[in-house]
């Protein structure tokens, strides 16, 4: 096996498990492409990154964010980027905004819109487009206060930062990046500006307000704050929204089984989270020389544990390339693990599900149109950028 492999060729980004697997077996942590860096593949040592932040530093995410074509990028500064005890005075400031009571008072809401892009998609259509791109952008846009009038910018712009890469993907992209760091933040600042007037009872105006250690958060701050929210929360989603109906266009026979009994629906969720979820890899700076299954990696390192591949690693998954409704979720890493689990977890499940109740209801079958299928080009998540599916309604045929 080349251990140089570039993890974001269009081959590789199709379908990465079986390389995954070969990794486990043979390299468990090796070196690839782009820039050479490492990779650990294997459930415990991605554990072990995760539970170290002390020897695994999330600057890491600030190398990946923030290369130097891009310059200053908010998010590459966010708490996502830090260690503690710095994260954690911040995730605290945000931790109520994404709770339980949250994610439970949008509930009905979420449904009602899932059901409204879901009657939109009879026939052949891009289900990125109509359903798995506005349903998280609608989610957030609630949650944070922003103006829902701007949600195809909101896509636009995540979607931009999204496709941070080491080296530029065309000649366009910095000038588009960098445009769009500019344009989103102005459009924060000024929401910040208004709460700082008017204050509501939104996540931006708990920005406002707090203090952090006797100091009141900067611009700058509550700006990284925002991005990290935004696209975080509209990128990770759409991804698993769109591996989901992929799944169940190519199993026909779950989607059958979700029909006659959607009261499975929250384990379908689940297993597909651990099975094919949208969180790839988390890069990690290392900040001392460190020994991961034998191979000794460098002070300094930049180091991705694979959480996608550790959630199907046979040494702790009974036959982890099974799609199993009954696995249940003990111990897969699909959304990290501990000080930096992600915040928007109970709102990813939470659209999953109202996704595929709406789809269910209302269709029979789901098939690919012919076609290739074309994913996204970034190391920290994987997901279809367009998915061409055919939907035939419930009890007839698909319209034109």
């Amino acid at each position: 096996m080349n251990p140089m492999i570039d993890v974001l060729a269009p081959e590789f980004r199709a379908n990465p498990y079986p390389v995954y697997a070969e990794m486990r077996r043979a390299s468990p942590v090796c070196r690839v492409e782009p820039g050479g860096m490492w990779l650990a593949t294997r459930y415990d040592d991605v554990l072990f990154i995760l539970k170290t932040p002390e020897v695994f530093s999330s600057e890491g995410m600030k190398a990946t964010l923030e290369p130097p074509w891009v310059g200053y990028n908010p998010l590459g500064n966010s708490m996502l980027a830090l260690d503690p005890p710095s994260h954690t005075r911040l995730r605290g400031l945000i931790h109520r905004a994404f709770g339980a009571a949250t994610v439970a008072r949008m509930a009905p809401r979420l449904h009602a819109v899932a059901a409204e892009l879901a009657d939109g998609l009879a026939g052949e259509v891009d289900f990125v487009e109509a359903l798995a791109n506005p349903l998280p952008a609608f989610a957030i846009g609630e949650i944070l206060g922003f103006d829902h009038a701007l949600r195809a910018d909101f896509r636009r712009w995540s979607d931009d930062i999204a496709t941070i890469t080491p080296e530029p993907l065309d000649p366009e992209q910095p000038r588009r990046v960098r445009t769009t760091i500019v344009e989103l933040t102005r459009y924060m600042t000024a929401v910040i500006e208004e709460r700082r007037r008017a204050p509501t009872n939104d996540p931006v105006s708990d920005l406002v307000r707090a203090e952090v250690d006797g100091q009141r958060l900067t611009d700058t701050e509550i700006v990284e704050f925002l991005f990290l929210l935004l696209i975080a929360g509209l990128e990770t989603t759409t991804h698993l929204l769109g591996n989901s109906l992929l799944f169940l266009a190519d199993h026909p026979d779950m989607m059958e089984r979700l029909r006659a009994d959607p009261a499975l629906i929250p384990l379908f969720v689940e297993e597909m989270i651990r099975y094919d979820g949208p969180i790839h890899m988390l890069p990690r700076m290392t900040t001392t020389e460190v020994a991961i299954s034998g191979v000794t990696v460098p002070r300094g390192a930049l180091l991705l544990p694979v959480l996608a591949s550790a959630n199907r690693d046979e040494k702790r998954f009974k036959d982890p390339d099974r799609f199993d409704l009954y696995r249940g979720a003990q111990g897969a890493l699909s959304f990290g693990h501990g000080v930096h689990f992600c915040i928007g977890a109970a709102l990813a499940r939470l659209e999953a599900r109202a996704t595929v109740e709406a789809v269910i209801a209302r269709f029979q079958r789901i098939e690919r149109v012919p076609g290739e299928i074309r994913y996204n080009r970034v190391v920290t998540i994987r997901g279809p950028v367009a998915l061409p599916l055919r939907f035939t309604p419930a009890g007839g045929a698909p319209s034109a």
